[in-house]
């Protein structure tokens, strides 16, 4: 005869069922922010090497700053004609040219020149820095250790209120660990970004870098276990 198991236990073998949390904050480990270059002109070929080559020139300033760039990616490319109405008739009056870069950095120092260098190109729009922790970030680890650690702690000391001792574990279940900011980087503090279509005249001087402060990163794990008493004795 199959027997099945009893969900609360028994007189003989109690159930305790606790919940462990952790909460960490810490510092970012990376920095990503978003870069657009922009280009215009009447004809589509002057358009596109307008843009091949201010996108050369964004490309060649970040990576010059070498491993201080965890991660360099191109994104969407877009060559668009602007329309406009002539007569009955539609013409093209211009292109619009646009690619967008995103890069990952981990010295924080850096970025904020990096960003200020960047925002100072023509017709280049910074956005970001978006803060975050590396997925494999020893930061989980510790907070789901520590969720456990907190979880056999409470469980022990119901068993202690009642004057018995935990036998032994029963089920170990992961509720949640992860990242609090979606997406993984947090959300943007604040956005940076030069834009001019009109063409910047010569800067005597670069400006200045951006003092960025990097955004702490909060990370919860949770857990549900259950355990087995001895059993208690209940005196009346």
């Amino acid at each position: 005869m199959t027997t099945t198991p009893t969900p609360y236990g028994t007189p003989d073998a109690p159930r305790l069922a606790v919940r462990g949390e952790a909460h960490l904050e810490v510092d970012p480990e990376i920095a990503r922010i978003g870069i657009t270059v922009n280009a215009r002109g009447t004809d589509r070929r002057d358009a596109l090497n307008d843009l091949t080559r201010r996108n050369t020139t964004a490309l060649d300033l970040i990576k010059s700053y070498g491993d201080t760039v965890e991660k360099l990616e191109t994104g969407a490319f877009s060559i668009t004609p602007e329309l406009t109405k002539h007569g009955r008739a539609e013409r093209v009056r211009a292109y619009h040219g646009r690619v967008h870069i995103t890069a990952e950095l981990t010295d924080f120092t850096a970025l904020g020149e990096l960003t200020t260098r960047l925002a100072d190109l023509d017709l280049t729009r910074v956005e970001g820095p978006w803060w975050a922790l590396r997925p494999d970030s020893p930061t989980h680890r510790r907070a789901r250790q520590q969720a456990v650690r907190e979880a056999v702690q409470r469980a022990r000391e119901y068993a202690e209120a009642l004057g018995t001792e935990l036998a032994a574990l029963v089920e170990l279940a992961d509720l949640d660990a992860e990242n609090t900011p979606a997406h993984g980087y947090g959300a943007p503090v604040g956005a940076m970004r030069s834009i001019a279509y009109g063409g910047a005249a010569d800067m005597p001087t670069e400006a200045a870098p951006l003092d960025l402060e990097p955004q702490r990163q909060h990370v919860y794990a949770q857990v549900n276990a259950r355990f087995t008493m001895t059993p208690p004795r209940l005196d009346p």
